[in-house]
């Protein structure tokens, strides 16, 4: 009968060691997912407080030209890798995550925060860019003004909601991260029995 007890006892630690990495990879990815979604975020909080304002100063030729270089350059991995990335790292979480009532429903509310903000800059920023460029050389525009006047409004306005978007998502992200901190993991069932015995003893 003395025997028995080591039996139920490595048991129960291996059974808690099994979830260890499973846990790990989990916090990692919804870390990953936060890091990712806070930088998109700041980038786009920093076109709406610093950049777009600044330029906003600027003759219509020089406002043109910046933005025109502005949107060639930020098509770079790095700027990618967190765009990207945000959107799969956080629908990774969300899938791991879709049987943990606590913080499933902030995850997938996340995810769709998120995909908001990415159809916004897909669908509405991206295409006042391409037709900026289109638009060519600066020093070249019949009527800068005009050409100014069909992108400025329009991606101010749009980068502010997405720049809320992604700061929204950023914070259920952070929601969820906490309530998957709060999370104990499982009791193995061999713990209760062994107890009894030993307390029989």
């Amino acid at each position: 009968m003395e025997r028995d007890r080591p039996r139920h006892f490595t048991g129960a630690m291996t059974t808690s060691q099994a979830h260890r990495p499973n846990r790990t990879i989990r916090h990692l990815v919804l870390g990953g997912a936060a890091v990712t979604t806070g930088l998109v975020a700041g980038t786009f909080y920093v076109f709406s407080c610093a950049v777009m304002p600044a330029l906003g100063r600027s003759d219509d030729r020089t406002f043109i030209e910046v933005m025109q270089n502005i949107n060639d350059v930020i098509e770079n991995p790095v700027f990618f890798a967190g765009f990207f990335g945000a959107l799969t790292l956080t629908a990774a979480a969300a899938w791991q995550q879709r049987r943990s009532p606590g913080p499933r429903g902030w995850l997938f509310a996340a995810l769709a925060v998120y995909a908001v903000a990415f159809l916004l800059t897909s669908g509405v920023n991206v295409p006042l860019n391409d037709e900026l460029a289109q638009a060519g050389n600066p020093t070249h525009i019949a009527d800068p003004a005009a050409v100014r006047d069909r992108f400025e409004d329009a991606w101010v306005a749009w980068n502010t909601v997405r720049a809320v978007l992604c700061t929204a998502a950023l914070a259920l992200l952070l929601r969820a991260s906490h309530l998957m901190a709060r999370q104990l993991p499982q009791k193995s069932p061999h713990l209760a029995p062994n107890a009894g015995s030993r307390a029989s003893r």
